[in-house]
């Protein structure tokens, strides 16, 4: 299934399911781009404790950040992909962020949890038939699926990727 699958796109969201290729499956797109982030080693461990701002990420917490979500789109599909009817509630990125270990861990390692977290994500979305993919369900007032998650999975990390360059590996 491709993101052309998605029958409303949710608000929101779409600014992370805009980034991800049309020409592509749920599938191929979260194996595609599965090692963007190790391509950025080097960038990442030279500014690993840069701030552009007070207050912002560090690219550390940034890639915890993109663990953390990862884990909780998989989350999300998996509960709605076996039937899930209550509705799902929403997490506070900032909160989050403020209650990990992040700036204490090496760059080499939040890569290789992400990379754990990714093959993980794949092989559940493997497990998921077209039917379950299109499975819908509301989560924080808005009508999503399995395929929306995957969906931002890809594109949520293209995003933060796009940041790094924009705001961290400039200077």
């Amino acid at each position: 299934m491709k993101k052309t699958n998605i029958k409303e796109m949710p608000f929101f969201y779409d600014r992370y399911i805009d980034l991800v290729s049309e020409n592509e499956t749920v599938l191929e797109a979260l194996s595609s781009s599965q090692n963007i982030l190790e391509e950025l080693k080097e960038s990442l461990i030279q500014q690993q404790d840069y701030q552009y701002q007070e207050g912002k990420w560090t690219p550390k917490d940034i890639l915890q950040h993109l663990i953390d979500t990862e884990r909780i789109m998989s989350y999300r599909a998996l509960t709605l992909a076996r039937g899930e009817q209550q509705e799902l509630i929403g997490f506070e990125e900032q909160k989050y962020a403020q209650h990990t270990n992040a700036g204490s861990r090496s760059v080499e390692d939040l890569l290789q949890e992400f990379s754990l977290v990714r093959k993980s994500t794949l092989a559940l979305f493997k497990s998921f038939s077209d039917e379950m993919l299109l499975r819908e369900g509301i989560c924080s007032g808005i009508h999503v699926s399995p395929l929306i998650f995957g969906c931002i999975c890809v594109g949520h990390v293209q995003h933060h990727v796009n940041v790094l360059h924009e705001r961290y590996f400039t200077k």
